[in-house]
């Protein structure tokens, strides 16, 4: 046990992120049933989409579990509502003040978590009452920090200046980089691409493959003028490119960026016009398999990796 299991009230210090279309309710049961905290992830969801998706968890599952919360959704008072209405344990935000909602949301039992990419928003964080930080490096997918910073310097730092328990996240797909993590501070990880790749995952069948056929230096952090994000090269991508490359400006970006990219990538299979959002180890994830799978494999390199260290002399 330690802070973040016994705040959350769980067995195993593995948090699934939130991802965009990629996090329903299946995925989210699943890792809480293996004794990880599950995640819906609410920003890809209408209001009466994300009632749903919590009523079916509680339906299959008793073990805690989270939503997590883009704070500029524009409907986010409906996601609130539902969320307090629903009773959720976990709330895990991300993307805007956490200042606006953390009380209320705290008036009403539930556990709030902010996602920051540098120490100075967790101290931040912390002053605004959330009950822990996810310390994200840029390493990660999805939508990430400006700072560049990575979860190395990260987690040192963010630890070193928050009293709260800390989540590490970002380049975080296997047993040993938990060690790490956690090495460096971390009371927990969050893990977001490995589980892009969970059977229980609703990623669109050619994003899991494309995943999984991967490798160094096929993922980039671009748009950093428009909002920052994590994608694998493709068409799209391309086009950003050479974008950047006649000094496109921010207005110029959002053009071409549109709207429902991610969707069109993650969930409905474009591959070329799509927004892939992964992380840096899409690179070690190498076949689809079931939530629970992937966290025993996490768990046992972890406790092994431990051991070795434990029993290596070191002559320094």
């Amino acid at each position: 046990m330690n802070r973040i299991t016994k705040l959350f009230l769980i067995e195993k210090p593995i948090i699934q992120a939130g991802m965009i279309w990629c996090s329903p309710w299946q995925l989210a049961a699943a890792v809480s049933n293996h004794g990880g905290l599950g995640v819906i992830g609410a920003g890809s969801m209408y209001p009466e989409v994300l009632d749903e998706h919590i009523r079916k968890c509680k339906a299959v599952t008793d073990k805690p579990f989270g939503v997590n919360l883009p704070l500029l959704y524009p409907d986010i008072a409906s996601h609130i509502d539902t969320i307090i209405k629903h009773k959720v344990p976990v709330v895990i935000t991300s993307a805007g003040n956490p200042k606006i909602w953390t009380a209320k949301l705290k008036e009403h039992g539930i556990i709030v978590v902010h996602v920051v990419s540098s120490a100075k928003f967790a101290v931040k964080s912390e002053l605004a009452g959330v009950d822990a930080i996810v310390a994200e490096g840029f390493e990660a997918g999805g939508h990430n920090g400006r700072e560049e910073t990575t979860t190395l310097t990260l987690i040192q730092d963010v630890v070193s200046k928050v009293n709260i328990p800390v989540i590490a996240a970002g380049g975080i797909a296997t047993g040993r980089a938990m060690l790490a993590a956690m090495v460096l501070g971390a009371d927990a990880v969050q893990i977001g691409s490995r589980f892009v790749a969970a059977e229980e995952s609703s990623a669109h069948d050619n994003f899991k493959n494309k995943v999984i056929e991967s490798g160094e230096g096929d993922t980039t952090l671009i748009l950093k003028e428009v909002t920052p994000v994590r994608l694998i090269h493709n068409e799209f991508f391309t086009e950003l490119q050479t974008a950047y490359q006649n000094n496109s400006s921010p207005e110029e970006l959002k053009e071409i960026l549109g709207k429902g990219r991610a969707k069109k990538g993650m969930f409905e299979g474009d591959m070329a016009q799509g927004e892939l959002e992964i992380g840096q180890v899409a690179t070690y994830i190498t076949e689809v398999m079931p939530a629970a799978k992937i966290m025993d494999e996490i768990l046992e390199e972890f406790v092994a990796r431990k051991e070795q260290l434990k029993n290596n002399n070191y002559d320094y």
